[in-house]
């Protein structure tokens, strides 16, 4: 990457970065102007976090390139668009992939096992129905990347994996945990 993305400015990067790589991705982005960031996404909760201290911008574009992958996946994505179910699949594995290899350039290797966890931990909860759950599955992976590990987001975790009922309320306290705050 160039020079250090502006923080609060995720998605914008994203598009910036997609388009100056060219390519099919850059095809599926909108000529609409970029949507404006969300400070309440994962990407911005891990960026705000000490973990992320003097790389919150180059942190909230790498984890928003994940997050959209995600949303390509089980969800709505904000930035990019494809008519094409298959495309979209594999858009988002193209954005996984761009943002935890540019992690692992960082030396970040803690936030890649974590956000692998994530990714691995929202679509097991998407494959039970549970659209809730794998939210709050991203807000504690969020919160962990940018705050570091806790023993309670390791046992939530194994929670989701188990798929016990209280799963959730596990990863919600963890998530508090991780920064003091929801």
């Amino acid at each position: 990457m160039s020079a250090e993305p502006e923080p609060g400015n995720g998605l914008a990067g994203l598009a910036a970065l997609l388009r100056e790589e060219g390519g099919l991705m850059a095809g599926l982005l909108p000529a609409e102007p970029t949507p404006a960031g969300d400070p309440g996404s994962p990407a911005a909760l891990a960026a705000s976090g000490p973990r992320a201290d003097g790389r919150r911008g180059e942190y909230e574009l790498l984890i928003e390139a994940i997050y959209e992958g995600y949303l390509l996946h089980y969800g709505e994505p904000r930035l990019l668009r494809s008519g094409d179910p298959d495309l979209g699949l594999l858009a988002g594995d193209r954005l996984y992939a761009l943002g935890l290899a540019r992690l692992v350039e960082v030396g970040d290797t803690f936030a890649v096992a974590e956000l692998a966890d994530t990714i691995s931990l929202s679509a097991l909860a998407q494959g039970a129905g549970d659209a809730e759950l794998a939210a709050e599955v991203w807000t504690a992976g969020a919160r962990t990347v940018g705050w570091g590990p806790s023993e309670a987001h390791a046992h939530a975790k194994g929670l989701v994996v188990a798929g016990a009922p209280e799963a959730i309320e596990a990863m919600r306290t963890s998530a508090r945990d991780a920064s003091g705050t929801r």
